[in-house]
């Protein structure tokens, strides 16, 4: 495994059961298995506790009083610091478009929070994804059931039995963590059930839904700039050659050895899909490192450092050849032979609606949740630009109506989205006591709320940092500011809980 500059040793060393976890790959801003992934790289010492699977017995559809079918949703608890009494808070990790990871009942900030406070930790995962299985299958009809809509009154049902369950005190306060789309979900539930969630630390969470994602190529180019900006013009370079080298035989033969693609070019170069995934499959390499640099996670192997030390060492031959090189260390990460880019292959995998199947595992059903709300949509358009101009929205909208429906074109993803964002309120969120905390490295930042002057909304944006950096175990080798943001937030939770508990600084 490779570290940045060094191990990383852990400040606090607390007892974490760790679970393996493997890289499916990044495709769409997210990993093939969920962003969030383990809540750490680093050994601890905690992991001989166990954490055992409970089960809340759910409704399939909050919003139509007269079906009464009913599923089986996962959740997790821990409470070794619960002080059990009429003031005890409760932190509620709401789960995403992955697995909920059980590691992260023992690891994490949020851990080290709730043993300030003495609150009951509890992490309740997303319908559709890990083992929170509503339905027999993912079949379009039964996916129609998956929605942000859904999953937060699966919270405010889920918060409501457990104050019942554990005969809590109506002052006994719930605050929402969530990084990601469960960000997000942290601000919704605090916005749309005030009356169950008193406040929310919303990390790396898009409040803005939007189709066309450029901004988020943009950031990606800014990232790697920030090392040097000699690396976005290297990495610019490589694209241009790329281009160049689709025309001719000889060359598709050079880019099929340089990216170890899994079939020749030649037989897709009149494909335009094939081509587009193509170009995504290689963007999207450093899309995968920039999101996740150094944040302390299993994602952060690789890190912009690495990448660019690669797109600039002129030893290794020209640009497009140092693509290749970089592409090699993404496809060992993800423990994959080749490159596949075939667009066909990867709808008719994204069709497979067995809960066996690997998209199984997330990205089946988070493509079904940016057609139908989000967008999100991470597009390069512009012939001259870095990234070139052969994956722009058509391409995403297309694998909407491919895997799903021809209904699901440009017209419904536009209506879709601005539903959405009338819904929750975009960005001018009508909501108190959430607190957003955002990297400037993460390109997710784009759609957040990560800069704010109106105190009812306050923000923390960490320069330096990537997504969701803030809830990953802490260490000493983080930055000084990643460090004050997590001593931000713990007097930000003092201040919901009425300052509740003594504490000392963060660190």
């Amino acid at each position: 495994m490779l570290h940045p500059k060094g191990l990383c040793l852990p400040l606090l060393v607390l007892v974490c059961l760790i679970a393996q976890s493997s890289s499916l790959g990044f495709r769409n801003g997210r990993h093939m298995n969920g962003f969030l992934g383990q809540p750490s790289s680093m050994p601890t010492l905690q992991r001989s506790l166990s954490v055992e699977d409970l089960w809340f017995e759910q409704r399939l559809n909050h919003f139509k009083p007269d079906d009464t079918r009913t599923w089986q949703q996962r959740y997790f608890v821990n409470d070794a610091f619960y002080r059990n009494d009429s003031q005890a808070p409760v932190f509620l990790m709401i789960g995403g478009e992955g697995e909920a990871t059980k590691n992260w009942m023992r690891e994490g900030a949020w851990i080290h929070y709730a043993e300030h406070f003495g609150a009951l930790c509890i992490q309740l995962e997303h319908r559709f994804y890990g083992k929170s299985h509503p339905t027999s299958d993912l079949s379009n009809s039964n996916l129609a059931y998956l929605s942000s809509e859904q999953a937060l009154a699966d919270l405010a049902n889920f918060v409501s039995a457990m104050k019942r369950q554990y005969n809590m005190a109506d002052s006994q306060k719930w605050i929402a963590f969530g990084g990601s789309y469960p960000g997000s979900l942290a601000a919704w539930a605090r916005e749309k059930y005030p009356h169950l969630i008193d406040g929310a630390i919303s990390s790396s969470g898009p409040l803005l839904a939007q189709v066309d994602f450029s901004q988020y190529f943009e950031v990606v180019k800014a990232s790697l700039a920030s090392y040097k900006p000699e690396c976005v013009e290297a990495v610019s370079r490589g694209f241009a050659q790329v281009e160049i080298l689709l025309k001719h035989m000889i060359g598709q033969r050079n880019l099929d050895e340089k990216f170890k693609t899994c079939t020749p070019l030649k037989d897709s170069i009149e494909n335009k899909l094939d081509i587009a995934n193509l170009f995504e499959n290689i963007a999207s390499n450093f899309a995968g490192v920039v999101q996740y640099n150094k944040d302390n996670s299993p994602h952060a192997k690789i890190t912009i450092d690495q990448v660019c030390d690669v797109m600039l060492n002129t030893t290794m031959g020209p640009p497009v050849t140092r693509l290749g090189a970089v592409n090699d260390l993404l496809l060992k990460q993800s423990k994959t032979n080749c490159l596949d880019y075939k667009y066909d292959k990867m709808i008719a995998e994204m069709k497979n609606v067995s809960w066996d199947s690997e998209v199984a595992k997330g990205m089946r059903q988070w493509t079904y949740q940016t057609c139908t709300e989000f967008g999100f949509y991470q597009t390069s358009e512009n012939k001259s630009d870095t990234f070139g101009d052969r994956f722009g929205i058509d391409f995403f909208i297309r694998q909407c109506m491919d895997i799903f429906s021809d209904r699901m074109n440009d017209k419904f993803l536009e209506q879709a989205v601005a539903q959405t964002n009338k819904y929750y309120g975009a960005l001018k969120p009508g909501t108190t006591n959430v607190l957003y905390v955002h990297g400037s490295i993460d390109p997710w930042h784009a759609l957040g709320l990560y800069v704010s002057t109106n105190s009812n909304t306050p923000a923390i944006y960490i320069e330096g940092t990537a997504h969701c950096a803030n809830m990953y175990e802490p260490a000493n080798c983080d930055p000084p500011q990643l460090k004050e943001a997590r001593n931000k937030i713990l007097k930000y939770l003092a201040k919901l809980l009425d300052g509740y508990a003594s504490f000392a600084s963060f660190t």
